[in-house]
């Protein structure tokens, strides 16, 4: 399977950051969060991405172009102006990047890489900001039995603030951070058939309006239901709540 991953949003909301690299260039543990949801997919056989580029999109190019830079140790020959690379390690992936515009909405991003993908088996599809300990493959087969053009992650979003525990006006205790108000999101993480890219009208669809609707309305959209971990980075906070998971060694996304 491929899948199409959106990296081309202006991160606004987090923007101490994003003003110097795309949102899913910022590092979680040193590697970009890109990295790590591509790690994911490739822990469940997925290997073969496109990325969906637009602001920034340059910084996604050189990474990229540079990966065994990042990845290796390096020795610069000055003199005979060579460099030799120690120690490769390569991913087993296949990236293709893709200028879809720094204005596009998020069908239409989509919608642009269209002649990338195959036309006759199901892709996934998701943004480049977060990450969950989705079973993927468990979600492949759910997919494929359902036998709809489009499947949902459904997720309980986690919650911001504690809660008090009452007897009447008495406090009972406390709960930090209750799962949300037992209401199912999307959860970002789509596996879809080729024939869902027809819903988009063009640059200005989000892929999170028309599209979905017009699915859910005839019946061809299901819902994976996810309870575990699931987290968007969205902002500084939830970006160093990723960063300091990593850092403890217990990042329940790291499954590889």
């Amino acid at each position: 399977m491929k899948a199409v991953l959106l990296a081309g949003g202006l991160g606004t909301r987090i923007s101490e950051e994003s003003h110097l690299r795309p949102k899913p260039m910022i590092e979680i543990g040193g590697r970009p969060i890109l990295w790590h949801i591509m790690k994911m997919y490739a822990a469940h056989g997925v290997n073969d991405f496109i990325i969906c580029l637009g602001y920034k999109g340059y910084v996604i190019k050189e990474y990229f172009a540079n990966y065994f830079l990042h990845m290796s140790d390096v020795t610069f020959d000055m003199a005979n102006n060579r460099m030799e690379v120690h120690h490769r390690h390569a991913e087993p992936w296949r990236v293709t990047l893709v200028d879809t515009g720094e204005s596009t909405m998020t069908g239409g991003r989509l919608r642009r890489v269209q002649e990338y993908l195959p036309n006759d088996e199901p892709f996934c599809f998701t943004y480049g900001d977060g990450v969950a300990d989705l079973d993927m493959t468990a979600q492949f087969a759910f997919h494929r039995a359902h036998g709809r053009q489009a499947t949902v992650t459904a997720v309980l979003p986690p919650g911001r603030y504690g809660a008090l525990m009452r007897d009447g006006e008495t406090v009972a205790g406390f709960e930090e951070k209750p799962r949300g108000d037992g209401g199912w999101i999307n959860g970002g993480f789509f596996v879809l058939q080729p024939e869902v890219i027809d819903l988009i009208d063009g640059d200005a669809t989000s892929w999170e309006l028309e599209p979905m609707a017009r699915l859910a309305g005839s019946g061809q959209l299901r819902a994976f239901e996810h309870t575990g971990f699931w987290q968007p980075m969205d902002t500084l906070r939830e970006k160093n709540q990723l960063e300091d998971l990593w850092q403890s060694g217990r990042a329940p996304w790291k499954c590889w």
